[in-house]
């Protein structure tokens, strides 16, 4: 653990845009992955499960992630997964640190992302920036309510993932600190 403020980073949307209206975006690669999450959902011998899940990824996110001054903690329900099929196709340490959510995952009878509580006790009061495409006010007025160290919720449509202004953005923040 370090005294960097935490980036809490989901897989589908703000790394994963998949729901660009484009198949093929620049600098993006795409990838037959099988999550376990997602291969829940399918039929088994199904052609879905059988081929996998299409995920598009910009290789020149790790770097980018990884120049930032944060702690790069994988806050998605690909959760360990993410290390190993997400980290090294981005060039992003297969170790990093990973939310545990409940099991299952449930729907908040607030209204919230199924990940804003769980989430604000897991970083137990540290500061944090939290990458997703789930965030709405609600979210952010209830972490602003019940989380007393700084925290930024960036919202990334996941029609096109993270950009440069977003990056930007993280690095202004964090330094802000």
């Amino acid at each position: 653990m370090t005294d960097r403020p935490l980036l809490l980073l989901d897989v589908d949307g703000p790394l994963n845009p998949f729901a660009a209206r484009f198949p093929r975006m620049r600098g993006y690669t795409s990838h037959r992955l099988r999550p376990t999450v997602w291969l829940t959902r399918q039929a088994p011998g199904s052609r879905r499960h059988r081929r996998g899940l299409r995920v598009r990824l910009n290789a020149s996110h790790g770097a980018r992630l990884a120049g930032l001054p944060y702690e790069t903690v994988w806050a998605s329900a690909w959760a360990d997964e993410a290390n190993s099929l997400i980290s090294p196709r981005i060039g992003l340490p297969e170790d990093l640190r990973v939310v545990a959510w409940p099991t299952p995952p449930a729907a908040d009878p607030g209204g919230l992302c199924w990940k804003t509580r769980p989430l604000l006790e897991w970083a137990a009061g540290r500061p944090f920036a939290w990458v997703d495409d789930m965030l709405t006010d609600r979210d952010a007025a209830h972490v602003a309510e019940h989380h007393d160290a700084p925290a930024l919720l960036l919202r990334i449509p996941p029609q096109w993932g993270l950009r440069n202004a977003d990056f930007a953005r993280l690095r202004s923040w964090a330094e802000s600190l």
